[in-house]
């Protein structure tokens, strides 16, 4: 059996923070699978290049800064600069540059999955690169050879069969007990580069793990394990030693940022614990995910567990003629929706009005009012808050709406929601 890792861009952001990868690793001596994110904020750095490059923008400043940024951390953690690495480096560049120099197609989000791939494929090559010199033996692994998905591009979808297939031969630890490989990234049946949605190098992780049937999966955060709420925003959070995979599933819906919501499924169909675990403070037990959570160490019920999503936006929606909000008028939302790929975080209705709560990304955000528009009456707020509270109670309500505007609130038996400014 093995385990397998996933590493994030905040814990390789820096040449040291691969260093302390490294010493991480050198901890274990079973059959690993390291999965890692592009390095630091390449992904959104890479996103700003689609956009210029899209655009028919000049992109140079915009990719500069990314070669820059990989060069100077090869040339602190390599003495050669000119080694093996930087020559896998420069084919990784040229290669970019070609598809640079070519003219942009018409689907934004097909052109978005060919050029920030290269994040996780640039950091994958410096990481398994430097823990070869290290003496931690690996074998690379482009992870599109193995992960085949539709062609939904910037969030596609895994075609379990052939995957599973392909992982298994290509993740077989017949030539050694180290593979170091991408998330995020796979390829569709015509082998042009797809990605899993946004913090999906979690869910690669645990694919895999599937896949292989791993002993267990540990995800390395720069927070040592689950909270009952984000330190930063909050005073006197509480660290979670165990939940359930019920309890996660409920809190990554929600949107609690620790564990990517596709992640948990193909973990608990095979009863793998998932661990959160520090990589500031590895020797930390951290926090497991597992089907069942004793009492002794899991979440009790009257802990309270808060979870905030910024940036969204509350878009109401009603018919111009004030007839009720229909089974056919709501379909014709959701394929709206559907169209611009926008998920809802929050939904309520009324008679005369159906009111959502998503996200506010431009790109599919702004395309959705203006076709909403054409055939509904359209009111919206932006810059809001989505408060979720599992466990809740009157105090923990009052904590979080006191002097702030609420927009809408709903309660279920374990869950209360709000959408506040």
């Amino acid at each position: 059996m093995a385990i397998v890792f996933k590493f994030g861009g905040a814990s390789l952001k820096d040449a040291a923070s691969v260093r302390n990868m490294s010493e991480i690793i050198k901890k274990y001596k079973e059959n690993l699978v390291i999965v890692v994110s592009a390095m630091g904020k390449t992904t959104r750095a890479l996103h700003q290049v689609v956009n210029e490059y899209f655009s028919k923008k000049d992109f140079t400043q915009s990719l500069n800064l990314v070669w820059g940024y990989h060069q100077s951390i090869v040339n602190e953690l390599f003495e050669n600069k000119y080694s093996g690495t930087q020559t896998i480096l420069d084919s990784l560049k040229t290669c970019l540059n070609i598809k640079l120099s070519e003219k942009p197609s018409s689907n934004f989000d097909f052109e978005y999955d060919q050029i920030v791939a290269y994040g996780e494929l640039l950091s994958s090559v410096i990481v398994s690169e430097y823990l070869n010199n290290q003496g931690i033996c690996n074998k690379w692994i482009d992870i599109r050879l193995s992960l085949k998905t539709n062609s939904i591009y910037r969030d596609a979808r895994i075609d379990w069969l052939l995957s599973e297939n392909l992982v298994k031969q290509n993740f077989s630890f017949l030539e050694g007990q180290v593979y170091l490989t991408q998330g995020f990234i796979a390829s569709n049946q015509q082998n042009l580069t797809t990605t899993l949605g946004l913090e999906g190098s979690d869910f690669t992780a645990a694919v895999i793990s599937y896949f292989i049937d791993a002993e267990k999966m540990i995800v390395w955060k720069d927070v040592p394990g689950i909270y009952n709420s984000d330190p930063n925003l909050f005073k006197n959070v509480i660290k979670l030693d165990a939940i359930s995979y019920r309890e996660a599933v409920e809190l990554a819906y929600y949107g609690a940022k620790v564990i990517h919501p596709k992640t948990i499924k193909p973990l608990e169909n095979k009863n793998i614990p998932l661990w959160v675990k520090s990589f500031k403070e590895p020797d930390e037990p951290g926090t497991v995910i597992t089907s069942s959570t004793p009492n002794k160490i899991g979440v009790m019920p009257d802990v309270p567990i808060f979870i905030t999503k910024n940036d969204q936006i509350l878009i109401s929606i009603a018919p111009y003629d004030f007839s009720f909000i229909a089974e056919d008028n709501l379909e014709r939302i959701f394929s709206i929706l559907a169209q611009f790929r926008v998920k809802v975080n929050l939904m309520q209705n009324s008679a005369i009005s159906f009111s959502i709560c998503a996200d506010y990304d431009p790109d599919r955000i702004l395309p959705v009012i203006e076709k909403l528009k054409s055939e509904y009456k359209i009111l919206y707020n932006n810059d809001l808050t989505l408060v979720t509270i599992r466990h809740f109670n009157n105090e923990t309500i009052h904590e979080t709406t006191y002097g702030r505007k609420v927009y809408v609130q709903q309660k279920s038996r374990h869950t209360a929601r709000f959408v506040v400014r």
